[in-house]
């Protein structure tokens, strides 16, 4: 459990927000709409009704004291900026902002933020690759070269086992583990052998392991 500070509740923060109390963390939310923040505050662990590009408002919410401050206002980049550079001189532990292109991320980092996350670009990328991949169901970018998918197991590795495929060696992907009917299989041994059904977490390049999906139409 960690307790974190939702500063902007438009569609998204209310979502991270959501997810936020599902997983038992401590959220105190904050925005200027007083509508909102009236609905919204018996859910919560506090709530508050403030403009944060007020440096003295956000003095008085113990910055320090939470975990992870979270800006989840995506209209107003300005506001974000500004409420991003307020934050880190109020010595917040650990703060992440929300983006909408990579300028954007290029000057909240600059000001302060320690992780930048662009919420609809990257719903963007995963419908897009799931959309042109069906062997896809989803992945995790790493870095601009790396990823982690979870795929469908190809049909030509049925019944043969992980040392027959090679998949390291043979397809530039390293294989973590392995799902099927809710077993989860963590640690895998050459003479695995693959089975229908089976669910792949797998480790590799991103270009190469999509290029490779694609072909499993």
């Amino acid at each position: 459990m960690i307790s974190v500070l939702l500063i902007g509740m438009g569609k998204f923060g209310r979502t991270l927000g959501d997810q936020l109390l599902e997983m038992g963390d401590e959220v105190m939310i904050v925005d200027k709409n007083e509508d909102i923040v009236n609905k919204l505050a018996p859910r919560y662990t506090n709530a508050l009704i403030a403009d944060c590009m007020s440096l003295d408002n956000l003095e008085t919410m113990d910055i320090p004291s939470f975990d992870a401050c979270v800006v989840a206002i995506g209209e107003d980049f300005q506001a974000s900026l500004e409420i991003t550079s307020n934050l880190k001189d109020c010595g917040a532990r650990r703060i992440v902002s929300r983006a909408t292109t990579a300028i954007q991320r290029k000057f909240l980092m600059r000001v302060g933020a320690d992780e930048v996350i662009y919420p609809d670009m990257d719903i963007a990328e995963k419908l897009a690759v799931r959309l042109n991949s069906d062997n896809v169901i989803n992945f995790v970018d790493l870095d601009a070269d790396y990823a982690i998918f979870e795929i469908e197991l190809p049909k030509k590795w049925l019944k043969k086992t992980l040392v027959e495929v090679n998949p390291r060696v043979n397809y530039g992907m390293n294989i973590l583990t392995i799902k099927n009917s809710g077993e989860i299989i963590y640690s895998i041994s050459g003479d695995y052998v693959f089975r229908e059904g089976d669910q792949l977490l797998v480790f590799g390049n991103t270009e190469r392991v999509l290029a490779f999906t694609n072909k499993q139409k």
